[in-house]
């Protein structure tokens, strides 16, 4: 994967799903499982896309004692997909066990999935931080102290807003990836979303990957507006 767009499939029933896939059946698209559709359709949903050849997100924000991520983790290796997460509030020895779990369960020959760690939801802001979470720092201060966390344990990336990528980038280093949620157009209605930029501000920004939900998923014309989003996202003319 080399700059990714991420769709984010959050689909409650199958038939929606392929029906929204159909539009992009001509294309060579980045794909996101989120909670929504696993908790739905579970491994069936990961091998039925991974046989259709789709780069995978398995975006499912694992957070509990090392051991039961670990073991998770393995389960997951083994289906082959392509980038998974963990929360990085679970620590250090959680986010440990997380790579441990994927390298076992990656077969002879084949790439560990990548593994990066949620820092704060893109819904998160500085009040609900202090007032809400109890966490009397700034949260770029916060953001950026997991982060380094994430990297110290073993980890490849995080997910981030677009915004906090050079604090991120200064540092954790260039070669850290990250992958910011929250993406919209400038027409789009942000809805719970409260750090969010369109795809060429992230792109400014130095974002690794993207993460595109609603302005696809309930567009009346999913794929022109992916072609848009996606020229916007790779700074080229659209054709």
């Amino acid at each position: 994967m080399q700059n990714p767009l991420f769709i984010a499939l959050d689909f409650n029933h199958r038939g929606k799903r392929r029906q929204f896939l159909e539009h992009f059946s001509n294309e060579t698209i980045d794909v996101k499982v989120g909670m929504e559709l696993f908790y739905r359709e579970g491994l069936k949903a990961i091998e039925e896309l991974k046989e259709a050849q789709y780069n995978l997100f398995l975006d499912l924000k694992l957070h509990d004692i090392p051991n039961t991520v670990k073991r998770t983790m393995r389960v997951l290796a083994e289906m082959e997909i392509d980038m998974v997460n963990v929360h990085a509030a679970g620590g250090q020895a959680m986010m440990e066990a997380a790579i441990e779990g994927l390298e076992a369960g990656t077969r002879p020959g084949k790439e560990r999935p990548k593994c990066i760690a949620v820092t704060q939801l893109t819904s998160t802001n500085e009040d609900m931080l202090k007032q809400q979470l109890h966490i009397d720092r700034p949260l770029k201060d916060v953001v950026c102290s997991y982060a380094q966390l994430a990297k110290t344990s073993g980890l490849d990336g995080v997910v981030c807003s677009a915004k906090e990528v050079p604090f991120i980038h200064e540092g954790c280093g260039r070669e850290f990836l990250t992958v910011t949620p929250g993406i919209r157009r400038a027409e789009d209605d942000k809805a719970d979303q409260m750090r969010i930029v369109s795809p060429a501000e992230a792109r400014q920004l130095g974002s690794w990957g993207i993460v595109v939900g609603r302005s696809l998923t309930m567009a009346s014309d999913p794929l022109h507006v992916y072609k848009e989003m996606h020229s916007e996202w790779k700074g080229v003319a659209l054709t």
